[in-house]
């Protein structure tokens, strides 16, 4: 067993776990943190992408172990204040960027680690390429891209990223 201690959407988070343990199933198993998806296993889907210390990192091919000592952010520690939503969780609502669902998490993530590297003004074709390692497995990428363009503004009224 290996003892990790990390912070988890601002909670300090402390776990005897096996070493071989993947992030993604830590946080869905052990912190029964589902938002996070596992869809393929082999980081080619994104729909388990969390942020680990500001930065967007596919969580099926990172041990825990990894994480320790780091910060990580899920989907359901990204709104603050009081807010229900984050304001990239609201445009995607707002602007019908989900589907199914099942992306969206990891979409939603990817899309904020974007704005912050890129800044608030994204247009569609910087988008549809920093998208590269998402799949939506409904095609829904119209509303998708356009759910991220209206997130980003929102971002830069709230100063979010």
């Amino acid at each position: 067993m290996a003892k990790i201690s990390l912070i988890v959407n601002g909670e300090p988070t402390t776990a005897d776990i096996d070493p071989r343990t993947l992030l993604v199933r830590f946080l869905r198993e052990n912190l029964r943190l589902t938002g996070t998806h596992v869809g393929c296993d082999t980081s080619q889907c994104g729909a388990c992408i969390v942020h680990l210390d500001g930065k967007a990192v596919k969580s099926c091919t990172m041990l825990a172990v990894m994480a320790d000592g780091h910060e990580i952010r899920t989907i359901e520690g990204l709104a603050a204040d009081g807010a229900p939503l984050h304001p990239m969780q609201e445009a995607f609502r707002e602007h019908h960027g989900l589907q199914c669902g099942f992306c969206t998490p990891g979409m939603i993530m990817s899309a904020i680690d974007m704005v912050r590297r890129k800044g608030y003004a994204l247009d569609e074709r910087t988008i549809r390429e920093e998208l590269e390692g998402n799949l939506c497995r409904c095609t829904g990428y119209q509303n998708i891209v356009a759910s991220i363009a209206a997130g980003a503004t929102a971002m830069a009224k709230s100063d979010r990223a």
